[in-house]
């Protein structure tokens, strides 16, 4: 019995050391903008890989670009990870232009796809868009000098990598390749491709160790985004912020100028809050917010005093804040074509239901006891100061009242309704035609 315990106790021993000596890849694969909530993902990605006993760490990247806070706290986790980091930038038709130029640049290993490029990260920063061109000049001179430490504690080419921040190089995988020295390790045709290349190949990390791969029946381990990070990163794109923004305004307008629908009032409210969430993930000008504002404002004055001049007034603020609103993040931008049409349709549909809302408020009553003040009605009695009798209102037979004599058949004007009982004047009899 007690053999046959010690024999599984070994058994098991024996099989967890397989295990851990059984080479891990963690690939996670990263396809949006970088902002706070991709950067979540990447590091969440590193610290399971260090946690879990994996060999390396595969991030199959594709961006246009993102904001550069987020790009230094990835690549922060990279820097101190404890496994090696690959970047890998496919499949073809791929890109990491901008932020993704900077991962890439950080990597223990850089491979590109055939087909694929990276570069153009010139930076835009929202504080310094738009003031004056030494803070511009500070935060290009800031970029530039991040790549550069990268690029040289990675030995890759210092001189291009500095031109992608300064002059918004790009370079596509034979141009990164064929430089001296060359921007990235070697190209790969998918990750089954990449890890085989790695097999036996000696990676320096950031603190100077050297760690030599090995890759031969690796276990690949996918990692995906949680759902919570899928929404985040769906609405957070300055496109998709801007439209839930405009989506929401016109609901809100609707439900303002058309009281009790319900439905675009509550679906104008979840736009809004769906739109303030994104810009809360994003950086957001206040200039730009201050200008869509002062558009509707002057919308409603033109409600107001119909001129032309300041609906088209307003028209152009909502279009100059709303460009202002989404240029901040780098390497990403809303068409002006969608803007232009966004608040053009805007501004006119708010224009049209606040007109026909104005106009309906200014017509008279025409139910209930205010639609009859001043409605002609016929007498049916006579009526007196002290006798009061009946009047056909609207094929319907009232008691009435009045200060003057009334003779049956004269026309009378509802002055006032006192509960059950009509106030009217008499109205002069029309001669017989052909009478003087």
């Amino acid at each position: 019995m007690r053999t046959a315990l010690v024999a599984a106790f070994v058994l098991s021993i024996a099989a967890q050391s397989a295990a851990q000596s059984h080479p891990v890849a963690i690939v996670a694969e990263f396809d949006g903008i970088i902002h706070p909530v991709s950067a979540e993902f990447l590091i969440e990605v590193i610290n399971q890989a260090d946690t879990g006993n994996a060999n390396i760490v595969v991030i199959v990247l594709r961006t246009p670009g993102g904001l550069l806070e987020s790009t230094r706290d990835i690549v922060s986790r990279m820097i101190t990870a404890r496994v090696p980091v690959v970047v890998f930038v496919g499949p073809a038709g791929g890109r990491a232009a901008s932020a993704g130029f900077i991962l890439t640049l950080a990597a223990d290993v850089a491979v590109m796809a055939p087909g694929t490029h990276i570069g153009a990260a010139h930076p835009i920063s929202p504080a310094a868009q738009g003031t004056n061109d030494i803070a511009s000049q500070k935060a290009v001179a800031d970029a530039a000098a991040f790549v550069r430490s990268l690029a040289e504690a990675r030995g890759r080419n210092v001189m291009l990598a500095a031109a992608a921040v300064r002059e918004s190089r790009a370079f596509t995988d034979r141009e990164a390749l064929a430089s001296i020295p060359p921007l990235i390790d070697f190209t790969a045709t998918s990750v089954d491709d990449l890890l085989r290349l790695l097999d036996g190949r000696a990676v320096r990390r950031f603190d100077g160790r050297t760690v030599v791969l090995h890759t031969t029946d690796i276990e690949t381990r996918r990692v995906e985004m949680t759902r919570r990070q899928r929404f985040l990163s769906a609405i957070a794109h300055p496109e998709i912020a801007y439209l839930l923004m405009i989506v929401g305004m016109l609901g809100l307008t609707i439900e303002m100028w058309h009281p009790g629908v319900v439905l675009p009032g509550v679906a104008g409210a979840l736009s809004l809050l769906l739109a303030f969430l994104a810009l809360q993930i994003l950086p957001m000008k206040t200039t730009g917010l201050l200008l869509i504002l002062l558009g509707v404002g002057l919308l409603v004055v033109e409600l107001k005093v119909p001129s032309g001049v300041l609906g088209i007034g307003g028209t152009i603020a909502i279009i100059v804040g709303s460009v202002a609103l989404t240029d901040t993040v780098p390497g990403v931008s809303v068409g002006i074509g969608v803007i232009t049409s966004a608040a053009i349709a805007f501004a006119g549909i708010f224009l049209f239901l606040g007109r026909l809302a104005l106009a309906s408020h200014r017509l008279s009553p025409v139910t209930g006891k205010e639609g009859l003040i001043g409605v002609e009605a016929l007498a049916r009695d006579p009526i007196s100061p002290d006798a009061p009798g009946c009047v056909r209102v609207r094929g319907e037979l009232w008691r009435a009242a009045s200060r003057r004599p009334i003779q049956p058949g004269q026309p009378v004007r509802i002055l006032a309704v006192r509960g059950l009982t009509l106030d009217v004047e008499p109205l002069p009899i029309s001669p017989p035609a052909g009478e003087s």
